[in-house]
């Protein structure tokens, strides 16, 4: 039972790859506008068909039956049965939703949405029938009459093939180079029932056989039991075939590999293969003029094996040589070693369970923190630092850092499965708006934390859908202000100054912002008639409970939004700010760190406790004997930096801890950036050291506290708190007091 469960997971964790797959293509052909690619809608087709494959394994008939439908309408448009359309696309879009809905629920063991799956099987069902569907199955399967026949020595015939081959265009032998005697192979081929279970049938692979050379069918009859006995789950036919071909034998064997464990196959060469060739070896089933499209759907229709994915792939690439006078040129077979040097096979992978990974990566944490250990104890111990012992250390941190930077490596994860979420999301929220909107997409290689991919969605999910109901306009809107009636979102990602910033950017309207600040001051958020600066009207749609919508839709205005998009945010050891210019749009800016395990921290000193302040918010540092200071009422105090004047927030102060600070010019002001470019100067005593610390949660072992975002433990084995300056900054300028928190700074 175990095996099966890890089975069937494995088959989830390959439908995520295949659903991807399906995504970037149906994308692809939104981009061609109407002039698909094959290689494309090859791809498309393999996805579902493989789906559809793996599902029929575990008996998932919902997900089976809709991968098939699907699949015919996909097959029909590769074959130009049908043409694809601005309609067409849209109905194969939202099939490949659903498909993906439909993975999501066999996954997680929850009904589908039945009435949306019967909508989108009629809307594929009319599609598929326009092109005789119905008349193509019953042709295949004729109404059964029960007579006596002789099925001995019955030869595959002209109308056995759907795929338009053209037997009569193949090139003469001396065409192409080749002149040999063809090999005679004998095939036994018994089907379990697990491979008409599995959504496979013979004919398909007949029909691949006839790319290689000529097949003569027959059946075995003997074992079939009578049919009042007669159990489907246990076939006993077996088709006897004969293959005239030159090709090798590997070739044929790679028609098989989908369902070498689904049959019962055994392949004999009668004559052993000889090949002689006048110029290069030539694929048998290419030649000039051959239709190798029909060929590649036949192929296609087999998902190729773990075990060897290229033979099959190169069987549905459709490639045909290049004939230049007598010589071909053609690509290499599989296998070779041409093959392998020509084409960039992609490096081999494991599945690694990410617990482990986490473990690894507590424990290279562990290994740094001793390795600062070590080095104080020999600090105080007074060795010099070319002592062996300090070399020694020097190395071994040296490996540290290295092993530390690939465990992280190992974490890392392109965001391309989360952008590609949101063009579903965008489609959705344009439907339901009336709008017609595009994402376009740049970056998504750009790799991060898998725990920061994870907690992403959430955050890009409400942006994008804020960025359509509320920033680009209605068509008609648009047009009369000189834009193209299509409106654009553009979700972008790089890494800068070692960490990741990510942009959501639309062409809209911009942020009106005397209707932010009209609705911020209706609903209490901001004293009527304050003065505010273009950035801080910006920064009112983080506020809880902001809404400037009226009423309510299935996209906003309950309140609920940007708010927690910031909080979440915050959450990752990120920031997110807001660039908008009325009548050209808008741009949300987040910034976020590669990883959640570690951080570049500079640890300060504040009465005798040491702190550590995130190093990517430090603009920079002011001692204090040349800083120019001002006091402004009882308790605000101000100092002038570079043109302006930035508040002055006692870290003492925030946290509880006793005694003045000392005024002997011992005193230092980091200044600190924060979201919406906000800047502050943070009082400590005295800054300590810069360093890369491990992080560790403290909300799991402890609770939230206010002005910190996590712990580490130091080099000392004591534990530093991990100041939070977003939480101070904004604190601060509301003119909130701190809560005393000395009790939970010296613990």
């Amino acid at each position: 039972m175990a095996a099966i469960d890890e089975l069937r997971m494995t088959f989830f964790q390959e439908c995520e790859d295949l659903l991807e797959q399906l995504a970037e293509g149906l994308r692809v052909l939104r981009a061609e506008n109407g002039s698909p690619d094959v290689e494309t809608l090859h791809s498309v087709f393999r996805a579902v068909h493989s789906i559809k494959g793996g599902a029929g394994a575990f008996g998932l008939k919902e997900l089976v039956a809709f991968a098939h439908v699907f699949e015919t309408v996909l097959d029909h448009l590769r074959s130009g049965k049908i043409v694809l359309s601005e309609t067409l696309l849209a109905l194969l879009l939202r099939a490949g939703d659903f498909l993906n809905d439909l993975v999501g629920c066999a996954r997680d063991g929850v009904p589908c949405d039945a009435e949306r799956m019967n909508l989108l099987l009629g809307d594929l069902d009319e599609v598929a029938e326009k092109v005789g569907r119905t008349a193509e199955k019953e042709a295949e399967m004729p109404e059964f009459v029960p007579v006596t026949l002789d099925l001995s020595a019955i030869p595959l015939g002209e109308g056995d093939r759907d795929d338009g081959a053209n037997e009569s265009a193949l090139p003469p032998d001396d065409a192409t180079g080749v002149s040999s005697d063809p090999t005679r192979f004998e095939i036994d081929f018994a089907p379990l029932g697990t491979m008409y279970g599995t959504g496979n049938e013979p004919a398909p692979l007949v029909r691949s056989l006839r790319r290689l050379g000529a097949v003569t069918v027959t059946a075995d009859l003997s074992a079939v039991r009578p049919l009042e006995t007669f159990d489907p789950t246990e076939p006993q036919l077996v088709w006897r075939l004969v293959l005239e071909t030159e090709a090798r034998r590997d070739e044929i064997e790679a028609v098989f590999e989908f369902v070498e464990d689904l049959a019962r196959i055994d392949i004999r060469a009668t004559v052993e293969p000889t090949r002689r060739t006048s110029g290069r070896s030539v694929p048998p089933s290419s030649g000039c003029g051959a239709d190798t499209t029909a060929s590649s759907r036949d192929a296609a229709l087999l998902r190729p094996s773990p075990k060897s994915r290229s033979s099959v792939g190169d069987l549905s690439s459709g490639a045909n040589p290049k004939i230049v006078g007598s010589t071909a040129t053609t690509v290499p077979t599989p296998g070779s070693a041409a093959t392998s040097s020509a084409v960039g096979a992609s490096p081999s992978t494991i599945r690694v369970n990410l617990d482990r990974v986490d473990r690894l990566i507590n424990l290279v944490g562990e290994l740094v923190i001793m390795e600062a250990r070590l080095s104080q104890v020999i600090a105080k111990a007074g060795l010099a630092a070319d002592s062996d012992v300090a070399s020694g250390l020097e190395g071994i941190k040296q490996l540290a850092s290295e092993v530390q930077e690939s465990v992280m490596a190992i974490r890392a994860q392109p965001l391309k499965p989360v952008f590609q979420r949101m063009h579903r999301i965008v489609r959705e929220a344009a439907e339901a708006t009336g709008k017609i909107v595009t994402l376009e997409t740049v970056g998504e290689s750009t790799e991060v934390d898998k725990t920061v991919i994870e907690r992403l969605v959430d955050p890009l999910t409400h942006m994008i859908r804020n960025a359509v109901d509320h920033g680009i306009e209605q068509p008609d809107i648009r047009v009369a202000a000189g834009k193209p009636r299509e409106g654009k979102i553009t979700l972008s990602a790089a890494h800068r100054s070692g960490r990741v910033v990510i942009e959501v950017a639309d062409d809209g309207g911009g942020i009106d912002r005397a209707k932010v600040k009209a609705a911020a001051e209706r609903k209490g958020l901001v004293q009527p008639g304050t003065a505010m600066t273009p950035n801080e009207i910006d920064n009112l749609l983080f506020l809880p409970g902001f809404s400037s919508k009226e009423e309510v839709s299935a996209l906003s205005g309950r309140g609920v939004g940007l708010d927690v998009v910031r909080r979440e945010i915050q959450g990752l050891g990120g920031r997110v700010a807001i660039d908008s210019i009325p009548g050209r749009g808008t741009t949300f800016i987040i910034t976020l760190p590669l990883t959640l395990a570690v951080l570049q921290g500079m640890l300060v000193s504040i009465r005798g406790e040491t702190l550590v302040l995130p190093l990517s918010a430090v603009v920079e540092t002011l001692h204090a004997t040349n800083a120019t200071r001002y006091s402004v009422g009882r308790r605000a105090r101000l100092v002038a930096n570079r043109g302006e004047l930035l508040p002055i927030i006692d870290l003492a102060e925030v946290f509880g801890l006793s005694g003045p600070l000392c005024d002997d010019g011992r005193g230092v002001l980091i200044v600190v950036e924060c979201d919406g470019g906000r800047r502050a100067a943070l009082e400590v005593d005295h800054i300590e050291d810069q360093r890369q610390v491990v992080i560790k949660s403290i909300e799991e072992n402890y609770g939230h506290v206010f002005g910190i975002s996590a712990a580490t433990i130091l080099g000392n084995g004591r534990i530093a708190l991990i100041i939070d300056p977003d939480e101070i900054i904004s604190s601060a300028t509301a003119g909130i007091r701190y809560p005393a928190l000395a009790e939970a700074v010296c613990a």
